[in-house]
């Protein structure tokens, strides 16, 4: 009777051990079934991308010249001041006369000699050499008759705007020029271009300019110079961007953004939330996922970021099912569980 209560009781947790031991199985499988990270995919296409680069620049005048005598001289009279727009070939500033009084006697002097010795020499009564040295110095005092008449009265070589005055009436010149005068119709701005856009950028291309002093407005651009030849240090080269400025809002010293457009390319354009920074590198990568239901790390090359996208110009094809969401759980080849919306 007791060895009967015993068998019984010994087959009871037989039985008890094995329905544990059931009951823990299936909680593994079932923990390993939750514990699939979660993701959210998207198929991704190909689309015509507008291959656009921003670079920036200063506004400059399109011209600009330096008015000063070529000697040290006392300013007599200034004629214009900061803002003035001249004329090409007006007057704006007059010199001190007396060295200039100096030359045209002097002048008038080596003139008459020169028309005696002429006069001479014709008719047999002067040497060639005394003729000759005449004549030099009668040269000498034109040229330098003419260059402090020049030097006296300082004219505008160019049509512009005064944008710097640096002394008064009175004032010795000394070595800052007395005026800037600038021409900004048009003004130019100069960008550095990266040198990978060479074969792209040509003469005569349009181009969109916006200012930070005038955020509202857009500009209409031209490129009128390219360098032949890239910076080997910055693997850049400088193109000149000309705007026509008619109603003179555009002002030397403005902080310039210059938009080229190269054309379209058909390429993979993903939410920028997909893309994901390797960490130590400069590296780009997207999860891509497969048929097989795990996810492969896939590097990428990125193009022009449009807002929230980017464009892919390496690494994706049309129709590719990438992941957008749940990336931080991830790892190469792990299997995954979808949960689009």
């Amino acid at each position: 009777m007791k060895s009967n209560v015993i068998k019984a009781l010994l087959a009871c947790g037989v039985c008890m051990a094995s329905v544990a031991c059931g009951s823990k199985g299936g909680n593994v499988e079932q923990t390993a079934a939750e514990e699939k990270p979660k993701v959210t995919t998207e198929v991704v296409h190909v689309e015509k991308v507008d291959q656009i680069s921003v670079f920036t620049g200063n506004v400059e005048g399109y011209a600009v010249n330096n008015i000063t005598p070529q000697s040290s001289r006392r300013i007599s009279r200034l004629l214009v001041d900061v803002g003035d727009h001249v004329k090409e070939g007006q007057v704006v500033a007059e010199m001190d006369e007396s060295s200039l009084a100096q030359a045209k006697s002097q002048l008038a002097t080596d003139k008459a000699a020169f028309e005696r010795a002429d006069e001479l020499y014709k008719f047999g009564g002067e040497s060639k050499a005394a003729w000759e040295e005449a004549k030099n110095e009668y040269e000498l005092s034109q040229s330098n008759y003419d260059n402090l008449l020049e030097n006296t009265t300082l004219c505008s070589p160019i049509a512009g705007v005064v944008t710097a005055r640096n002394y008064d009436n009175g004032d010795m010149v000394g070595a800052e020029p007395i005026f800037v005068i600038q021409q900004i119709r048009p003004v130019k701005i100069i960008v550095n271009v990266s040198e990978s856009l060479y074969s792209y950028v040509k003469k005569g291309m349009g181009v969109d300019v916006t200012l930070d002093a005038l955020p509202d407005r857009t500009f209409e651009g031209k490129v009128s110079r390219i360098t032949p030849a890239v910076d080997a240090s910055t693997r850049t080269f400088p193109v000149e961007i000309i705007v026509t400025n008619s109603d003179e809002v555009v002002k030397p010293g403005m902080y310039a953004r210059v938009t080229m457009n190269y054309g379209s390319r058909d390429n993979v354009v993903v939410p920028d939330r997909a893309v994901v920074k390797q960490m130590g590198s400069g590296d780009r990568y997207i999860y891509v996922y497969q048929q097989d239901g795990t996810v492969k790390f896939q590097k990428v090359e990125l193009g022009r970021r449009m807002s929230d996208r980017y464009e892919i110009t390496a690494g994706l094809a049309d129709g590719d099912e990438i992941v957008v969401k749940g990336q931080n759980a991830l790892n190469n080849g792990v299997s995954v569980e979808r949960v689009n919306e």
